[in-house]
């Protein structure tokens, strides 16, 4: 393998300025992610504080007994009790087949930052991936896309969930995954890996239970050898170390919405879009009614001086949920604004791995932690990688395309110049001739049957559509023939859309990690982890 760093702008205009660190976006944040002296600042405001790491490390070693391990994972979590460590942490839903490549590079991200900061602070780091599994949007989990046709065709997984359920407890039907598994592989080909990929899959699910499960059994068998840990954010047993925290929540509830709101109109004022949808009445927590199996926003009504859901479905004093916090905490959960706060109070945070979108709403939050006289810990931009298969760099020259434009852009401004350049002049300007020249004289016949007999007009007006459409019809099979002449160039420009820019969207974003396992073989991330990754904020293209 082979990496090349390219300077690209990130998908939102926040990010890329915080790649840059513009002297606009620096306020809003703690520390800067490029400089080592930010690091050791950090590790001197964590050295006074106190984290319940023997707690958290027992649960996270009786939590990771179901998964794949190894020792490096043991040695993580000996790491993680010792009173001089620190974490590299950053999480994701947990999609199906472990959904789109991103998730594979933040968790690359993680391990990488950590041994990167273990050598230059000489300090133990642990790398932690968190996985959302309170989340309750499963549409956003139960899919990955397969390159169909020239396009990206997304495969849904059959099973349907009408309730708002933490994915947590969304059981797996190992029956209907794996048949949905198996038709989804023999659609990226059979190659010599395939069978491998499916005995890996099969392996996952019988092991599985829950979607969680499935994803952190996926995860934790191609990163067991580099001492990764997880952790579930639905987990009943996480719930109960947190019960301090959603007390310390609910009680300070109005201060943490007025801090993010002032934040807010900071990042307004310097012309920046929000992030953070949120309004004064924000409580920031979940009611998660599992009869239901329903997760609810609490707002706080400050009239009643109650905590509610919505249509008035639940209504509790601030009493009410101290108590629920204290016996139930498995009924409540974070939001956006608050799980960072619980994240940074459970683990000494050395940084926080984030994708262009959590660096946008991270900002938000400065001043929420300020409230608790604690800060927020550097926000390091996830790895952004694109995978270049041989075969499509060899399209890229063939068609004389630097990679770093399609990378930001996409084919389709060349694609079209190069269309301009085949097309038939000389046909045009005829049809073009023909169609003038047809409108023109069923314009004199109008007026002539207007005068002969007006309601046949409609019958000609349907006439002249007819043989407009008969021409345009045969023009459209003149261009079509000019481009069958042209038909290998025009593939070379589809293949490479569909590999970099799929959808007009970053590769990333679109395909999954198993269509590379079903290509180059299930030891591919291993590869991938023997790279030297810089967090610069460069692109990092790996060809393959």
């Amino acid at each position: 393998m082979e990496m090349l760093n390219l300077s690209l702008p990130a998908t939102n205009r926040f990010a890329s300025c915080y790649l840059e660190q513009t002297e606009d976006i620096l306020p809003f944040f703690h520390y800067r992610f490029d400089q080592t002296s930010d690091y050791h600042e950090r590790l001197l405001e964590l050295k006074d504080r106190v984290f319940p790491r023997e707690e958290i490390a027992g649960h996270i070693d009786t939590y990771m007994a179901r998964f794949p391990s190894s020792k490096a994972v043991k040695d993580s979590i000996k790491k993680l009790k010792a009173d001089n460590s620190a974490v590299i942490i950053g999480g994701q839903q947990a999609g199906i087949l472990t959904g789109p490549l991103y998730t594979i590079h933040k968790v690359i991200s993680i391990i990488k930052l950590a041994e990167e900061k273990e050598k230059e602070l000489n300090i133990p780091v642990v790398p932690v991936f968190w996985i959302a599994g309170e989340d309750h949007d499963y549409q956003e989990v139960n899919h990955v896309f397969v390159p169909v046709a020239q396009r990206a065709d997304k495969w849904v997984y059959p099973e349907k969930v009408l309730q708002k359920r933490m994915v947590s407890d969304i059981p797996l039907d190992k029956d209907i995954c794996m048949e949905w598994a198996r038709n989804l592989i023999r659609n990226f080909g059979e190659t010599e890996h395939t069978n491998n990929v499916l005995n890996f899959i099969e392996s996952a699910v019988a092991q599985s239970l829950s979607f969680v499960d499935f994803f952190a059994t996926i995860i934790m068998s191609l990163f067991k050898e580099y001492g990764l840990l997880i952790i579930d954010s639905g987990n009943e047993g996480l719930r109960n170390i947190e019960k301090n925290i959603f007390s310390r929540q609910i009680e300070h509830q109005a201060a943490i919405t007025y801090a993010v709101l002032e934040q807010q109109k900071e990042i307004r004022e310097k012309g920046f879009s929000l992030a953070i949808d949120m309004d004064e009445r924000a409580a920031n927590l979940f009611y998660y009614d599992k009869q239901l199996n329903e997760r609810i926003l609490l707002e706080f009504d400050r009239n009643q001086d109650r905590f509610t859901g919505k249509n008035g479905s639940l209504s509790f004093s601030t009493e009410q949920l101290l108590e629920i916090a204290a016996n139930h905490p498995e009924k409540l959960s974070n939001n956006v604004v608050t799980r960072p706060l619980t994240q940074d109070w459970l683990f000494p945070t050395l940084a926080f791995i984030a994708g262009p979108g959590e660096i946008a709403y991270w900002a938000e939050l400065k001043q929420a932690f300020e409230h608790f006289d604690i800060k927020m810990p550097p926000i390091v931009p996830r790895l952004n990688i694109t995978l270049l298969d041989r075969s499509i760099e060899t399209e890229l020259k063939d068609l004389n395309l630097p990679v770093e434009k399609v990378l930001a852009r996409g084919v389709t401004e060349e694609k079209e110049q190069f269309l301009d350049s085949i097309k038939d002049k000389e046909a045009e300007q005829l049809f073009s001739s023909i169609k003038d020249q047809l409108i023109e004289q069923y314009r004199l016949l109008e007026e002539k049957t207007k005068q002969i007999d007006s309601g046949l007009l409609p019958l000609l007006s349907k006439n002249e559509s007819i043989l407009l459409k008969q021409i345009e019809f045969m023009e459209s099979r003149i261009e079509d023939s000019v481009k069958n002449k042209h038909e290998v160039i025009l593939k070379k420009f589809s293949r490479t859309e569909l590999a970099l820019r799929p959808e007009g969207s970053p590769q990333e974003r679109i395909w999954n990690v198993f269509s590379f396992f079903n290509s180059y073989g299930m030891d591919f991330i291993d590869h991938l982890m023997k790279l030297d990754y810089a967090f610069d904020g460069s692109h990092k293209v790996i060809k393959k």
